[in-house]
């Protein structure tokens, strides 16, 4: 694992605050609003853990963990949810100068969910989503659909949505509460009702979960994952949580006259979501014995 000097460490911490107290800028194209870890983003070619007001861009690559969650707000006032193990590559993501939201993004791994919020559906937009091997041409809509092993499917829950996959038929889905499945290497099967009990569970698959501590946007919880008087043992634990896909950072404090370094994770919602992340990371990478503070 590559070692990082501290002072690299805090001055990255220091840049982030830094945006956050700076004047405001214009409406990112999309953010990451929550986030269940582990998770990651790569970006120009370095990965690092995502984290809640992360701002995604054209080439981006997402990834979920296992039990990982993501939601994501787009620009247009559309939202985009990933399930666990679910990789996501963005290709197009801007709002044009006729004010035409645009954005093309691939899912290659695992589940997800494009719901447009009401008031988001008058909005003007020109959005693809590829589920493997089947495009998506969006409307304003709400629709689920995944990248399994073997097969790729999609689910209306409303609006409408036209499927493309190379050497097959287009499908227009425009009746809502039915599903599309593509097997890999064969033709796609009839598109069908979907019934309750399955859209159910294929919906539970990308909700970001109660009491699994799960960071959100405007949290003022925090676990600490270890206090340290060493720079060396707090990096240590650092980079073991942030490979892991936690997205902590090191915060030097005096405590009693002496200089501490603690290694925190942030923006939890309430003390029983910190305390949940504070219990499944308990004795792991490097952090004993987890706290919870605001």
């Amino acid at each position: 694992m590559r070692r990082l000097a501290l002072a690299a460490v805090l001055a990255l911490a220091a840049a982030a605050a830094g945006a956050a107290d700076a004047p405001k800028r214009a409406t990112p194209q999309a953010v990451v609003e929550a986030v269940q870890m582990p998770a990651w983003i790569d970006h120009g070619g370095t990965r690092a853990p995502l984290a809640v007001g992360t701002e995604l861009r054209a080439t981006d690559k997402v990834v979920t963990g296992a039990n990982a969650r993501l939601l994501v707000k787009l620009a247009e006032g559309s939202s985009l949810k990933l399930g666990e193990n679910a990789q996501l590559r963005i290709g197009d993501l801007r709002t044009r100068e006729d004010n035409v939201f645009a954005a093309a993004m691939n899912v290659l791994a695992g589940a997800f969910r494009f719901t447009t919020d009401v008031v988001a559906k008058a909005r003007r937009r020109e959005v693809s989503i590829t589920v493997a091997t089947v495009t998506a041409g969006i409307r304003g809509t709400d629709f689920w659909g995944k990248a399994a092993p073997d097969r790729d499917i999609v689910c209306l829950i409303e609006g409408k949505v036209e499927l493309e996959r190379a050497g097959d038929p287009n499908v227009n889905l425009d009746q809502p509460l039915t599903f599309y499945v593509a097997p890999r290497g064969k033709p796609p099967l009839p598109v069908r009702p979907v019934e309750p009990d399955q859209l159910k569970q294929w919906a539970a698959e990308v909700e970001v979960e109660s009491g699994r501590g799960a960071a959100r946007r405007g949290g003022k919880w925090q676990v600490v994952l270890a206090s340290s008087e060493s720079q060396n043992e707090a990096l240590k634990v650092y980079e073991q949580v942030r490979y892991a896909g936690y997205a902590a950072r090191i915060e030097p404090l005096k405590v009693e006259g002496k200089r501490v370094y603690d290694v925190r994770i942030a923006s939890l919602p309430s003390k029983a979501e910190a305390q949940a992340l504070a219990d499944a990371l308990a004795g792991k990478y490097g952090a004993a014995a987890p706290r919870v503070t605001q």
